[in-house]
C-alpha cells in the first residue's frame, strides 16, 4: 500500500489578482489547504497544499493545473514530506 506525501507549492500571482487566483486553485483544483501570505511590501504569495499517494511524478500533474490558471506567473515546490 503506498504511503501519503504532503506537497506545498508556493505560487505567484500577478499583482492585485491574488485572492482572484487563491479562488480558482480553491474552485478547480480542491487543494488540502490554501494560504495567502504577505512577504514584503504588498507583495503576496499563494502556498498550496496538496496530499497525494507516494508516487513518482506525482507534483507534475499538480504543477501543470497550477500554471493553467489564468493571473498565475510562477510556481515552485517549496516542501515535500512524507506522513
Amino acid at each position: 500500500m503506498p504511503g501519503k506525501v504532503a506537497v506545498i507549492f508556493q505560487v505567484y500571482a500577478d499583482a492585485g489578482k491574488e485572492e482572484a487566483v487563491k479562488k480558482e486553485i480553491v474552485e478547480k483544483l480542491n487543494p488540502k489547504g490554501v494560504q495567502l501570505e504577505e512577504v514584503a511590501f504588498g507583495i503576496k504569495i499563494i502556498k498550496v497544499m496538496f496530499i497525494n499517494d507516494d508516487q513518482a511524478g506525482t507534483t507534475d500533474k499538480e504543477e501543470a493545473e497550477l500554471r493553467k490558471i489564468s493571473g498565475v506567473n510562477e510556481v515552485e515546490v517549496i516542501d515535500e514530506s512524507l506522513l
